[in-house]
């Protein structure tokens, strides 16, 4: 999988909202706190807030916070958001590509790497990352050694 800088920077803009706690957050001290290009960042928010995670308000008050709990959000959620499905090929969902012949199969291969990708990405929340206790079964992926290992 690869995660773009949009997502990855979405995941940890929501996370320091989620840190955050209630109330407005300046986007200004969002991009200082995880290096996030400004520009960028308001462009991120938009996205966000078109999907309904993020809320925001102008002016000295204001700033942006999570529309729902941290519980509720999931990575997933936050990286449909900025850059759509999870998984496609070649910008089609998985399940709608179709192969021929001996590469019949491979449709089931795209299907199950998104499932994959799902067991994870739609079990941590922004409240698990804030709070730095990722579910069991991530933390048992990222405890084997081969996880690790550049392949």
């Amino acid at each position: 999988m690869r995660v773009s800088a949009k997502a990855d920077y979405a995941i940890r803009a929501t996370v320091e909202l989620a840190a955050a706690g209630e109330g407005p957050t300046k986007g200004e001290r969002i991009a200082q706190a995880q290096s996030i290009p400004p520009n960028f960042l308001e462009n991120i928010f938009t996205d966000l807030r078109n999907a309904g995670l993020v809320a925001s308000r102008r002016g000295a008050e204001g700033g942006y916070w999570l529309a729902r709990p941290a519980e509720e959000i999931s990575l997933a959620d936050v990286i449909r958001a900025v850059d759509g499905p999870l998984a496609n090929v070649r910008g089609v969902r998985s399940e709608q590509v179709e192969y021929e012949g001996s590469a019949a199969p491979l449709r089931d291969v795209w299907v199950a790497v998104r499932a994959s990708l799902r067991r994870v990405l739609e079990n941590v929340t922004l409240a698990d990352l804030a709070a730095g206790e990722l579910p069991a079964a991530v933390r048992e992926l990222a405890a084997d050694p081969d996880a690790w290992a550049p392949h």
